[in-house]
């Protein structure tokens, strides 16, 4: 049976977030849909979601000082959808996306070191 998705104010690992999702498609039957381009296509029609709710707002400030409440929400949930298919990639690929993700943030330091400037 689902979990119940409490409200809290707790971060949610990566790992909780995989295997929830993986027990939502595991018991509606959807393993069988979920391929690896069927997941890569549908991550990638998400963030054309995403694309499309900044498409004609020019620049944006950060924090989105400047948008409705109902916009917020609608944003939260595009990208709650990309991080659900991107999450779900890397476990049907067997890619342990946290550690990936930190590898990645140390071989960038080295390819992008600080400079003098920087370091001030």
């Amino acid at each position: 049976m689902e979990k119940q998705m409490e409200k809290t104010n707790k971060d949610v690992p990566l790992r909780e977030l995989s295997e929830r999702v993986a027990e939502f498609a595991r018991v509606r039957g959807w393993d069988k849909y979920h391929s690896l381009r069927n997941l890569l296509l549908a991550l990638v029609g998400e963030v054309g979601e995403v694309s499309e709710i900044f498409q004609w707002k020019g620049e944006v400030a950060r924090g989105l000082p400047n948008w409705s409440a109902a916009d917020k929400e609608q944003l939260g949930e595009e990208l709650s959808d990309v991080l659900l298919y991107l999450v779900r990639l890397a476990d049907v690929c067997r890619v342990d996306l946290g550690r990936a993700a930190l590898s990645k943030i140390l071989k960038n330091a080295t390819k992008y070191p600080l400079t003098p400037h920087q370091q001030q």
